[in-house]
């Protein structure tokens, strides 16, 4: 069947957990107002109940967007529902969000190797494919990921990019290799006080096949730089600003 994630124009603009200005990040509702905006992607982020299930959720622990000393895993999906995020949100599972939103791109982070595979099981229950990208800080999961669901594509983790960068500058056949795989590099735009994202870069990405997506930018200036630099996609939190400056 092969992968449809790639099939909109360009630029894209991937709704970092959603759009969670009155929504609570990650959850149904925060994707339903990324939706609402007109984001055809979001990005989020997988970990695994204690019961087996991919749960949408970016932290282990429930500390930051709960309140509570308690870790993902050790609950069951069916807990984790009953957990109040605000706004009437409980955590959802993968597959919960794959099927809400049958029509939109998921880019899906596996945070940990627990996650794996019930994430495979929930892409493949949900027949979604062929519209998700998996990526993983840890590029060997990644490269799991991608050859146990084989219509998705994928970018790579850190050391990946990290590779990536070095061969960048010796020409497509190295950069592709580099990657192993991979479609498109999801990077911040700086790393420190060392650039990442110049001109330079993204044609030598593009002279490979790849597309360059930067995280996570939030601000329109930054936005419009970046653009004009000619990445491919911005993984933002506010899709509301980042959307009027790519749509006619």
């Amino acid at each position: 069947m092969g992968s449809a994630y790639f099939d909109l124009p360009r630029p894209r603009v991937l709704a970092h957990r959603g759009l969670a200005l009155e929504a609570p990040e990650n959850t149904l509702l925060a994707f339903s107002k990324a939706v609402e905006v007109g984001a055809a992607y979001i990005e989020t982020d997988v970990h695994v109940s204690r019961d087996g299930t991919a749960v949408v959720s970016h932290d282990p622990s429930l500390r930051r967007v709960a309140g509570r000393d308690l870790r993902v895993v050790d609950l069951t999906m069916d807990e984790l529902r009953r957990i109040d995020l605000g706004h009437g949100q409980g955590f959802s599972s993968l597959e919960e969000a794959l099927d809400a939103f049958p029509e939109t791109r998921f880019n899906i982070d596996v945070k940990v190797e627990a996650a794996l595979a019930p994430t495979v099981a929930a892409i493949g229950r949900t027949g979604a494919a062929g519209r998700v990208l998996l990526t993983s800080f840890h590029d060997g999961r990644r490269r799991r990921a991608a050859g146990l669901v084989v219509d998705a594509v994928s970018s790579p983790g850190r050391a990946g990019v990290i590779r990536a960068l070095v061969a960048a500058p010796f020409g497509p056949g190295p950069l592709t290799g580099a990657v192993r795989g991979a479609s498109a590099l999801q990077v911040p735009e700086r790393a420190g006080p060392v650039p990442v994202v110049t001109r330079a870069f993204v044609e030598r990405a593009h002279r490979a096949g790849l597309e360059v997506h930067v995280w996570t930018v939030n601000e329109i200036a930054d936005m419009t730089r970046l653009l004009e630099l000619g990445v491919d996609g911005l993984v933002t939190d506010r899709a509301d600003r980042a959307l009027p400056l790519i749509l006619p």
